[in-house]
């Protein structure tokens, strides 16, 4: 009966017996008597963490592993803590090796601890739970932590990686409130981006508050294989924030104000240029006058306010406000682990009237541990952003985007310059900039609420032996809302005091889009890791499935009268409801890791992927990976030798190879379908909607595959404070779709021939970094940089037909296997015409017409096949690549620390890339202004009033309004290309971190005051005014601000 439970039942229940009861009462009142003064036989002790060389660490983390009381170092190295007489600390700093050291009853301590400049402990995620330690990764994978992400200061997670990942190319091609930079690995194409687990698009990842982000890993090689379809152009492996054991609670709030000012915009003409302009083509051109010399006089002489320039430039784009805040809390018991966070981010947009973008981001992370070997946890994140701007015919940005030059720097944006009654200002009236605000246009909202639910359960069935599932959610509603308005112009009548209606726009629009995503990701894996002896072994088996259903309607009404907020079915003209283009996919996969001796590493890896696109048979594929490392620092021949071990203190070999699949073509093309309401025809008195079939239907398409080969270096010199790594890539892209030209159907079918698996292509690169990090007296700093080539090349082609050896020559960049893709060919400059003795002595025919469209200033160019004639047969390769990546990307890092006070920079840049200049830029367009550097720089007349006073030759041609593209000075050529180079300042920031002697007296651990800008200059080899990142030839693109942010980040 001893051992039953007291419990049960009063008749088997154990009973003690009274002098035992008495006894164990006593007992009681000893023992707690003894932990009662125990509670209170803690000692406060001071100490000093200093490293190797005796200078003060600032910041250290000293914590009591039994009272769990903590703090960190002050900027002299000391701090002081309540502890219990025989706790143990843990000493802990970024760059150095954790300590513990025990107390025993000591009152000072000094600690030192040892630099580890390396870190070659550093995990690195690389997803399905998986991580590795840096010193054991084969593939080329870059990484970067939370630290150096918090000091860009970002409105979008992307934006804060950029310039800090070798291999990752960034291009952020406008800087509309809430856009992101376009992210391409080793110039590969999107990458596929992986969130907690879970693969999204880049979408989800530039809407994460990037304080939420713990880690970043990017696989570049055939490591990707294992997220097998869509991971062939590289995979961003994004992990969020969590809480640790036994971690004491921890507040964190921080945010900022800034301001974003325009820049890089190519700024428009003033008044008396324009004017000026237009005087020169009546010159030149001999038609009659539109500007006398008595006006032009007035507007160069700004008689008043009527003859002043309005500068329409400063007018649409203004400076404006963003904002940031978010707080977080984080912490743990032996048990459970949580982070919670909430952040809110505004930026207003920096066209006049103009409201902008502004999001809300939530994050809670859970985890318990419910037994030893059982464990649960829950990720919720969510948010919600929108977008609000006046509702403008077609993008609502591009009529503001263009206004500068649309409207004319001799009008107003209003008549009498009442904002009430807007003043056609341009040559189209729609173009004038006075009705684009809330009340005259209208307003378009794009809303998106996005909620997503991670579920993760993880069992140890034996040491070393886990079974791992996830289970995701995830839901996002988007609801667009448009309401376009009628519109007025005015003029004001002075003698009568009257505004008179002069133009009226009458297109009224409602538009309704509402969207809805929804994604289940469920994920199953069994994984062992364990160590035998010098053996150490990782393995993963697991299966994947998703699920997504994407349903949206549209409704487009015109309603009666602009206050009608609604659609009705008498407005309703347009509705369409689509069906959810549901999409599944599956996978099984499987990846093995092997090292002898932490010096002979293997890793292997495999999925097997179906895809819902493709027929049966035909829809699943393997693709397998393998690669190896060799660590030769670790082999005793290289220990033995002195100058080799104090000197190159780490040397790794690696290399990677694999086949990845790609999902080509639309989905379903195997199968027959039919495009609905197109057409119709009245039969019998009614109208009956007509459906045409989509065409042929095809049986041979199916995966696309890369082959990926990654040979790479990693290396560590000087007890590693200097770090680099190099990595040469190629992959071989197969299975691109193309159809055959030489198959022949009849004309009346009505279809071309389907697409099929046909073509291929090929990339060669390298990239490469190097880090040096080191320590002067209190000064601690870290200089690094990283360099990026990659360019792709024309692989097979079927059956390449050319009609001539020049035709061969011609199109080669699209057709010849080994050629360069993306060439750009155009005609070859060879200066300017310099007088009208000059044409008329020229021996070539170059505008066809026998030079008399020519003019002094204009291109002159070669010709290239000697015929007398220059036409598109003296077309020759020209630049580099035109638009997307440039072929070179590079960046460089700087970071110091000092007594508090930090700075970092980062620089990005590029090369070998073309810029051709275009639009504004080039031509002075016959209805709008040309831009005042067009001005400054072109060929002009002596006196704008006389065609024979001679010629001033500028840098470009004569600026004429009669001129455009297909004037002879115009058509393509060298002399509009610029191959671009370019360096930015992507990000700086300075920033100070107060005592905690002074701190610690309010209750915070750490407080930190900064300032921080963005794009605050590019260094380039052309002088127009334009941002290099920006794909719009012409400037026209919602400018990159520059941004000037102050914050603060305060711990608890």
């Amino acid at each position: 009966m001893k051992n039953h439970n007291l419990f049960l039942t009063p008749d088997y229940r154990y009973r003690l017996p009274e002098s035992n009861f008495k006894k164990l009462i006593l007992s009681l009142i000893i023992l707690l008597s003894f932990v009662h003064v125990a509670a209170q036989n803690n000692i406060n002790i001071s100490g000093t963490v200093v490293d190797d060389q005796g200078e003060a660490v600032i910041g250290a983390s000293v914590v009591a592993q039994k009272s769990k009381n903590g703090t960190i170092t002050d900027v002299e190295g000391n701090f002081k803590l309540s502890v219990r007489s025989n706790d143990v600390l843990t000493i802990s700093f970024i760059g150095y090796i954790t300590q513990t050291v025990p107390v025993s009853g000591k009152n000072n301590i000094v600690v030192t601890l040892k630099e580890n400049s390396m870190l070659l402990d550093e995990v690195v995620v690389t997803g399905f739970g998986l991580a590795q330690k840096k010193a054991s990764v084969t593939g080329a994978i870059s990484s970067v932590g939370a630290q150096e992400l918090a000091h860009a200061k970002s409105v979008t997670a992307t934006g804060a990686l950029v310039g800090k990942l070798p291999g990752v190319n960034f291009r952020q091609d406008n800087g509309r409130p809430g856009a992101a930079p376009n992210i391409q690995i080793r110039n590969m194409g999107t990458p596929l981006i992986i969130i907690d687990g879970v693969q999204k698009d880049s979408g989800n990842l530039n809407n994460l508050d990037f304080n939420d982000i713990e880690s970043v890993s990017v696989l570049k090689d055939a490591s990707a294989a294992i997220y097998g379809m869509q991971a062939a152009n590289g995979v961003v492996v994004i992990t969020t924030k969590r809480g640790q054991k036994n971690q004491k609670l921890k507040v964190n709030v921080n945010g900022y104000y800034g301001w974003q000012l325009p820049s890089n915009y190519p700024k428009p003409a003033s008044a008396e240029d324009y004017l000026a302009a237009i005087i020169q083509t009546e010159t030149i051109n001999g038609t009659p006058r539109t500007v006398t010399k008595e006006e032009y006089q007035k507007w160069v002489d700004k008689v008043d306010e009527e003859h002043t320039s309005f500068d329409w430039y400063k007018y649409i784009w203004v400076s404006a406000p963003q904002s940031y805040i978010n707080a977080n809390v984080s912490g743990g018991t032996e048990k459970v682990r949580y982070y919670l966070s909430l952040g809110h981010i505004d930026q207003e947009g920096n066209i006049r009237g103009f409201n902008g973008f502004n999001r809300t981001n939530m994050q809670s992370n859970i985890d318990i541990d419910i037994t030893n070997r059982f464990k649960v946890g829950v990720a919720i994140n969510g948010r919600i952003e929108t977008t609000d701007n006046p509702g403008l015919p077609g993008d609502d940005y591009n009529l503001p985007i263009y206004g500068a030059y649309n409207n004319l720097p001799t009008k107003k944006p209003y008549a009498n310059n009442n904002p009430k009654y807007p003043a056609i200002s341009a040559p189209w009236a729609q173009d004038s900039f006075g009705w684009m605000n809330y009340e005259h246009a209208g307003r378009y909202k794009d809303q998106w609420k996005v909620i997503q639910i991670n579920g993760t359960a993880e069992y140890e069935i034996l040491k070393g032996l886990k079974a791992r599932g996830l289970f995701s959610y995830w839901l996002a509603n988007r609801r667009q809302s448009n309401r376009e308005y009628s519109y007025k112009f005015y003029e004001y009548d002075k003698e009568n005091d009257v505004y008179n209606v002069v133009e009226t726009g009458t297109a009224r629009y409602t538009e309704r889009s509402m969207e809805m995503k929804e994604e289940l990701t469920s994920n199953i894996q069994l994984s062992y890791e364990n160590t035998f002896a010098l053996h150490h072994v990782n393995a993963v088996v697991g299966f994947e499935a998703k699920k997504g259903t994407y349903p949206r309607m549209y409704a487009l009404g015109n309603p009666p009268a602009n206050g009608i907020p609604y659609i009705d079915k008498t407005s309703l003209s347009t509705f369409t409801d689509g069906i959810g283009n549901p999409q599944t996919r599956m996978g099984y996969i499987g990846r093995l890791n092997y090292d002898y001796a932490n010096k002979y590493i293997i890793e292997l890896s495999g999925r097997y992927d179906g895809s819902y696109r493709y027929k049966r048979g035909k829809r699943w594929g393997f693709f397998p990976s393998a690669s190896i490392g060799y660590r030769v620092t670790e082999e005793k021949f290289w220990q033995d030798v002195d100058f080799l071990k104090d000197n190159i203190t780490n040397l790794k070999i690696r290399a990677s190879y694999g086949v990845l699949g790609e999902e080509l073509g639309t989905a379903l093309s195997h199968i027959v379908g039919y495009n609905y309401n197109d057409g119709g025809a009245v039969i019998d008195g009614g109208l009956v909607t007509g459906s045409t079939v989509t065409g042929l239907a095809t049986d041979n398409i199916t995966w696309g595959k890369s082959k990926i080969l990654n040979i790479g270096i990693d290396l560590g010199f000087l007890d590693n404070r200097l770090n680099a790594s190099f990595d040469y890539f190629n992959r071989d892209q197969t299975g691109l779709l193309a159809s055959r030209y030489d198959v022949q159907i009849p004309e009346e079918v009505g279809f071309s021939l389907p697409q099929e698996n046909l073509n291929s292509n090929y990339a060669r690169g390298f990239d490469a970094s190097v880090n040096w990090r080191d320590r002067i007296g209190d000064v601690n700093y870290t200089v690094g940089g990283n360099v990026t080539y990659s360019r792709w090349y024309v692989g097979d082609r079927y059956k390449p037909r050319f009609s001539s050896e020049w035709q061969k020559f011609r199109y080669q960049a699209g057709n010849i296997t080994g050629r360069y893709t993306d060439v750009e060919f155009s005609l070859v400059s060879d200066g300017q015409f310099q007088s009208w003795e000059e044409i008329a002595n020229h021996p070539i025919d170059q505008d066809h017409q026998g030079n008399i469209t020519l003019k002094p200033g204009d291109a002159k160019y070669k010709d290239m096949n000697g015929d007398g004639l220059i036409n598109d047969a003296d077309w020759r390769a020209i630049g580099y690549r035109k638009g997307g990546t440039p072929w070179v990307n590079f960046a460089f890092n700087l970071a110091l620390d000092w007594k508090g006070i930090d700075f970092r920079a980062d620089f990005v840049g590029a090369t070998a890339y073309t810029y051709v200049q275009q639009g504004f830029l080039r031509y002075f367009d016959s209805n709008k202004n040309l831009s005042q550097y067009l001005w400054n720089n072109s060929t002009r007349l002596v006196d704008i009033w006389d065609a024979d006073s001679g010629f001033n030759i500028g840098k470009y041609p004569l600026a004429l309004r009669t001129r455009n593209s297909s004037d002879c000075t115009h058509w393509p050529s060298d002399f509009w290309y610029t191959n671009m180079t370019y360096l930015k300042m992507r990000n700086v920031e300075v920033g100070y971190t107060l005592p905690q002697k002074w701190t610690s007296k309010v209750g915070i651990s750490r407080c930190r005051f900064y300032v921080s800008g963005q794009n605050l200059f590019s260094l380039k080899n052309i002088d127009i005014d334009i941002d290099p990142e920006i794909t719009a030839e012409n400037g026209m693109a919602y400018p990159n601000m520059k941004v000037v942010n102050f914050g603060f980040s305060v711990d608890f």
